[in-house]
């Protein structure tokens, strides 16, 4: 393994690490309901929510205190752009 391969690596930890602290349930929305641009935020950290949730009862993968259609709008729109456009550019020759 090369240095390049090694400072990625930790580098790409430390990111990941990072944006646990802006999954849903993580009591940030109590005092105000989670909008649009949080519902694009919780889409594209989806995935790791599921996984940091399997561990810790208080992560959910959708906010329950949002705002209502603008956050389900918001988190519908990062799904599809975040997971649902690579079978638009897969080939299969």
């Amino acid at each position: 393994m090369n240095k390049k391969s090694l400072v990625f690596g930790v580098f790409l930890i430390l990111v990941l690490v990072s944006l646990t602290g802006c999954l849903p349930g993580d009591k940030t929305h109590e005092q105000k309901p989670a909008g649009f641009l949080w519902g694009v935020w919780h889409g594209w950290v989806a995935p790791m929510s599921l996984i940091v949730g399997l561990f810790k009862k208080n992560i959910r993968v959708y906010e329950v205190i949002n705002t209502g259609w603008w956050y389900d709008f918001g988190f519908y729109i990062a799904i599809i752009s975040g997971f649902g456009s690579i079978a638009l550019f897969r080939d299969d020759d």
